[in-house]
């Protein structure tokens, strides 16, 4: 066996271009597994703490019927035709206990402009509850009050994306910009947070009073309202109220409460499905890098005939010559794999720059022992051939 192994890896270091060529289609195969698997993987832990910063004693009342089994598929919220109002936020919070915030949301995309400079975003009406749901801080300036909510005031706070892109390094804190032709005075500058929760970039968006969003639009209907309960052990019971409550200003199928974890478990099962995908499609160069190395074993075999009959004439058994390109088929496909895993692990990390990713170790063995199985699979039948070859047959062929 020694021998064999020895022989083996003289071989492939023989034919050291053939060999690179061959393990070629591996690595390009292993890398993208293990690249794209990271990039499902870093964006589903990406959500989950997003999620986490909201808490899990987070529920949310959205409009119509929002089936989460379906994965919105054709049944999530009816923004445009609304029900919730304003005066419903309001009362949830006089109830109380087990309810500790409550607060309301409406979001309209919108140019923001000033001096010439502009910028496409999200202008979002809040409320002060919200505010603190979504744990905003403000770096610079102060927050919205329920001052300005109540007398409706055209002030805005802005995401530091928004600051740096209108303002660059002045401050932003007391000017005037324009917001659907209307002006608004910076009151405040958020700190650089990212996403909270699903679809709010809150360095890229723009927060106005919600009673001032809604004399824009000239409805008091709004998209969301959020609901933060006591305690983690409150949740069953702040649900009941909440639905309780509202069923009584809408029909059932006017509105739906979400519970956070729900929707991140929801969330969850399609990011695992995604990756899966994303995994399977790479893996499909996995079976083309198989097919190559079957095809150059097989014509390693052709090549190496005499010297298969030389080394059967002289007390070599079947088994032997079979182990032999079953070790050189598995050796290129495991050296294939090793060297796609440090590809792919590298192109993560610098991804990572610009991307949330991570590298599992699940990930790793499933290449590995992948690309293991491809050299002996595919190896196989080369192998075989070669164990067969009649020794005179073999000598005498030129």
């Amino acid at each position: 066996m020694k021998e064999v192994v020895f022989l083996s890896f003289k071989k492939i270091l023989r034919n050291k271009v053939r060999s690179a060529l061959t393990m070629l289609g591996i690595i390009i195969g292993v890398s993208a597994v293990i690249l794209l698997i990271s990039v499902g993987q870093g964006l589903q832990k990406y959500i989950t703490s997003q999620f986490e910063r909201l808490g899990a004693n987070t529920i949310n009342v959205l409009p119509g019927k929002v089936t989460l089994d379906e994965g919105f598929a054709g049944s999530g919220p009816n923004f445009a035709g609304s029900k919730l109002t304003l005066e419903m936020a309001n009362d949830l919070q006089k109830i109380g206990d087990p309810i500790s915030i409550v607060g309301a949301e409406n979001e309209v995309s919108a140019t923001v402009s000033y001096k010439g400079k502009s910028k496409y975003t999200t202008v979002a009406g809040i409320t002060v509850g919200y505010a603190k749901i979504l744990n905003l801080e403000i770096e610079e300036g102060r927050e919205i009050s329920q001052t300005d909510i109540d007398l409706g005031r055209k002030v805005v706070v802005i995401g530091k994306s928004i600051q740096e892109d209108l303002f660059g390094q002045s401050t932003a804190i007391g000017k005037q910009i324009t917001i659907a032709q209307e002006r608004y005075e910076v009151i405040g500058i958020l700190a650089e947070i990212g996403s909270a929760g699903i679809g709010i970039d809150i360095d890229n968006f723009v927060a106005i009073p919600i009673t001032t969003a809604s004399r824009i639009s000239g409805s008091d209907k709004i998209q969301v309202i959020s609901i933060k309960a006591k305690s983690k052990d409150d949740m069953d019971e702040t649900i009941e109220i909440t639905k309780r409550y509202l069923s009584t200003k809408l029909k059932e199928d006017e509105f739906s409460i979400i519970d956070q974890s729900n929707l991140l478990s929801t969330i969850t099962q399609i990011l695992n499905v995604l990756t899966l995908a994303l995994g399977g499609i790479a893996a499909i160069s996995l079976v083309v890098g198989g097919v190559g190395i079957m095809n150059i074993m097989l014509v390693s075999v052709t090549e190496r005939t005499r010297e298969i009959g030389l080394r059967k004439a002289v007390g070599a058994k079947p088994n032997d010559i079979l182990i032999q390109f079953l070790i050189e088929a598995t050796t290129l496909s495991i050296a294939g794999g090793t060297i796609g895993i440090l590809i792919g692990w590298g192109g993560s990390i610098v991804l990572n720059q610009f991307f949330p990713t991570s590298v599992t170790i699940w990930a790793v063995t499933l290449a590995f022992g992948v690309s293991a199985a491809v050299g002996i699979i595919f190896g196989v039948a080369p192998a075989i051939r070669a164990s067969r070859l009649n020794p005179i047959t073999a000598l005498r062929y030129e």
